[in-house]
């Protein structure tokens, strides 16, 4: 696929030495991520919204494990995309890289990421909710599952109405703000507070670029709009930056 970008673009390609990638759930949806949201999201005619919060946890937790357990069944056989592929290379064309994601299927990190910031969790790990110790088992010997300290396990993600991981939104505005480059990938620019990281970026001179195969929220305030899936584009912009740099 040819992928339409100006001389603009090449330009801070050439010049960026700290660059910032911003991904939502377009990314994932690309590899076959369900959003779980919507009516294609319906589960035991519960939506997402009924099930992801702590007072539904509360009130049944064996119901929300099952879900997050079903919802960890299909993810677990998904795979990384090209472009998931295509930004684990980035780290290493720039002086300074930082991803920061909305996702919590794990995918960046199984394509070759290891160090990111994830907004929303990551729903392959647990948390105690008592002493807050994280837990990385799949099966457990009791359900709903509890911690060695006797607390009660969750899936650690971000639940509606829940506050960010402690000092996840702060670094991901602190590099967003510093960074020569940003993409915006994948991601509707609605969701708060990831949708405000391209204007704090622009705000502090960055170069801002959305990947996307549709207009958004955030169009306006960019300055290059590539309209193509992430898995398309960014193979071909990791390839246009190797040949800028001489790799």
């Amino acid at each position: 696929m040819d992928i339409v970008y100006s001389d603009k673009f090449i330009e801070a390609l050439k010049a960026a030495k700290s660059v910032v990638v911003s991904t939502g759930a377009g990314v994932s949806a690309e590899s076959g991520v369900p959003t779980f949201r919507g009516e294609e999201g319906l589960w035991k005619k519960f939506r997402a919204e009924e099930l992801a919060t702590f007072e539904a946890f509360n009130a049944n937790p064996e119901l929300v494990w099952e879900w997050y357990q079903f919802r960890r069944d299909i993810i677990g056989k998904i795979k990384p995309n090209p472009g998931h592929y295509a930004i684990a290379e980035m780290p290493g064309l720039f002086d300074e890289f930082h991803l920061i994601t909305q996702n919590i299927d794990n995918l960046h990190r199984i394509a070759g990421l290891e160090d990111f910031v994830e907004l929303h969790g990551n729903i392959n790990r647990n948390k105690c909710v008592d002493c807050g110790e994280m837990n990385y088992e799949k099966e457990f010997a009791d359900f709903p599952p509890k911690c060695k300290c006797g607390g009660r396990l969750r899936p650690d993600v971000v639940w509606f109405g829940e506050m960010l991981p402690p000092g996840a939104i702060e670094k991901a505005f602190t590099v967003s703000r510093a960074c020569d480059l940003l993409f915006t990938v994948g991601t509707s620019g609605i969701v708060q507070p990831a949708a405000s990281l391209p204007p704090a970026a622009k705000q502090h001179g960055a170069f801002v670029v959305e990947v996307n195969i549709e207009a958004t929220e955030l169009t306006f305030i960019c300055d290059e709009h590539i309209r193509a899936k992430s898995g398309e584009a960014f193979p071909v912009i990791v390839k246009k930056i190797k040949e800028l740099k001489g790799i």
